[in-house]
């Protein structure tokens, strides 16, 4: 490639959704009209407790509370519906491996790589042990060309000539999603596949997704493989982080899949039709959690997500400081993602319909809004039941006080049983223990919200690097859960 071909590429992996869809591209974090709205709105509430400030506190609480509970019984429901058949696309071995080499389409897996020289090595191997034919495979290593020490790695343990090393020209945004925009530029495949460079994806994955897909047809854009932890056990943190994967990818994305909502992407494991995803405007290189707005954009544009059958192990954080990272750039992500997507809500409810918009609003919105306005509540409630100040007596007309007392009673208690019945269904009894502490987990996580929000405003595109290769534990054996 000449350097005015990477020149172009480069561009393009960067500007691409800007110039093509400008109205979802996150370069520009708010529009004129909601960065209006949003000073009106807290124009009004100023004026209001100016005016009468219990009364403005009172709707403000109660608004929350009723959102507060909606949201919980949203999630309860979403467990539920992911026991219903046919939520998750299954491929049996048999049937994977019944597909004649020669009849397997090209696919390309891109996988961004940036200060990972500890762990590119092991990916590598495990690449090289999928059961898919090498001459089929367009395996791409997307690099920086001034990361050095990753290059030396892949170098030392270069496997075959399916891999192909590319050398991204340094620029701003240094994210994934500008690496994978990239990657999708050279790609030779019919499907596209995307890992990070911890994972350890099943050997029959690829050939899984391909029989799935050919099963589906053209309207289901993209398949997400399950995700789970192969070192559940190092430490509380990484038992934690298990127990939130495990509902994520065995229970809340395959009840979506069942209620035909949209789905946001993992940032991993994701098997694309590669027509769709060039047609679509591929990634946003300003999103830090492109892989939920890309869900977003294929279903507004009429397209599908399934869940397929098939586990990827990755590695948990298992230092806080580093799950810190992490978690507030996924959090910081999804703030990003509803923010965009509402910039025309009136556009918004069209394409997604109002049971869309509902999801739309309750997961996306929900997950984040959540965490930040837990820590309120908790302190409030403490406050309540040991001070018993009057002001708290005053902002709790009555029908809001016993909706709240009932959301901190039974609600909390409800997302305890979730996490405690989906270690036992996915076969993790050793996390039952963990799983009845994890309302401290919680309070991790409206910590990393509040960062969150602190770095939207201050810095909305960084993407705060977490480093691997931490993990000191053998990988774990797949867990599948029981469906009946």
């Amino acid at each position: 490639m000449s350097e005015e071909e990477a020149r172009l590429r480069l561009e393009a992996s960067i500007s691409g959704l800007a110039d093509l869809e400008p109205v979802v591209s996150a370069r520009r974090l708010l529009s004129r009209g909601q960065r209006n709205t949003l000073l009106g709105l807290a124009a009004l509430i100023v004026v209001g407790g100016v005016v009468d400030l219990i009364t403005t506190v009172t709707v403000i609480v109660s608004i929350i509370t009723v959102f507060y509970i909606a949201a919980i019984v949203y999630r309860v429901l979403l467990f539920r519906a992911s026991n219903q058949p046919g939520t998750c696309e299954v491929v049996g071995d048999i049937e994977a491996r019944s597909v004649p080499d020669w009849e397997l389409p090209v696919y390309t897996v891109l996988i961004a790589a940036y200060r990972e020289p500890e762990v590119i090595s092991r990916l590598i191997q495990r690449v090289t042990d999928f059961e898919y034919p090498p001459d089929r495979l367009d395996i791409k290593l997307l690099v920086e060309a001034d990361d050095r020490e990753t290059i030396e790695a892949i170098g030392c343990s270069w496997p075959g000539d399916q891999f192909e090393l590319v050398a991204i020209p340094p620029a701003e945004p240094r994210t994934k999603p500008k690496a994978l925009n990239f990657g999708l530029g050279l790609a030779r495949g019919e499907f596209v596949a995307v890992y990070d460079a911890e994972d350890e994806p099943e050997p029959l994955q690829l050939r899984r997704a391909v029989v799935a897909m050919r099963r589906l047809g053209p309207d289901v854009a993209c398949l997400q493989a399950k995700l789970t932890y192969n070192n559940p056990m190092q430490n509380l943190i990484t038992k934690w982080f298990t127990i939130e994967y495990g509902l994520w990818f065995s229970f809340f994305l395959p009840g979506l899949a069942s209620m035909r909502a949209p789905i946001p992407l993992g940032g991993t494991s994701n098997h694309f039709r590669r027509v769709v995803l060039q047609s679509t405007g591929a990634w946003d290189p300003f999103n830090v959690t492109e892989d939920a707005d890309l869900g977003i954009r294929m279903f507004r544009e009429g397209y599908s997500v399934r869940v397929l059958e098939s586990t990827t192990f990755e590695e948990a954080n298992s230092d806080f400081v580093n799950w810190m990272k992490q978690r507030s750039r996924w959090l910081k992500g999804y703030l990003q993602t509803f923010l965009v997507h509402l910039r025309n809500p009136r556009e918004l409810w069209r394409e997604l319909g109002a049971k869309g918009l509902v999801h739309y609003v309750m997961f996306i919105g929900g997950t984040p809004v959540l965490a930040m306005i837990n820590p309120v509540f908790w302190l409030m409630t403490i406050f309540w039941f040991v001070f018993h100040p009057h002001f708290i007596e005053e902002i709790y007309p009555a029908p809001i006080y016993y909706l709240g007392l009932a959301s901190w009673a039974f609600g909390n208690f409800l997302l305890v049983y979730v996490a405690v019945m989906s270690c036992r269904i996915g076969r993790r009894g050793q996390l039952l223990f963990p799983a009845l502490f994890v309302p401290v987990y919680w309070v991790m996580m409206s910590l990393a919200a509040v960062k969150a929000l602190l770095q939207l405003v201050g810095a909305p595109t960084f993407w705060e690097k977490t480093a691997h290769g931490l993990d000191t534990r053998e990988p774990a054996e797949p867990a599948e859960p029981v469906r009946s």
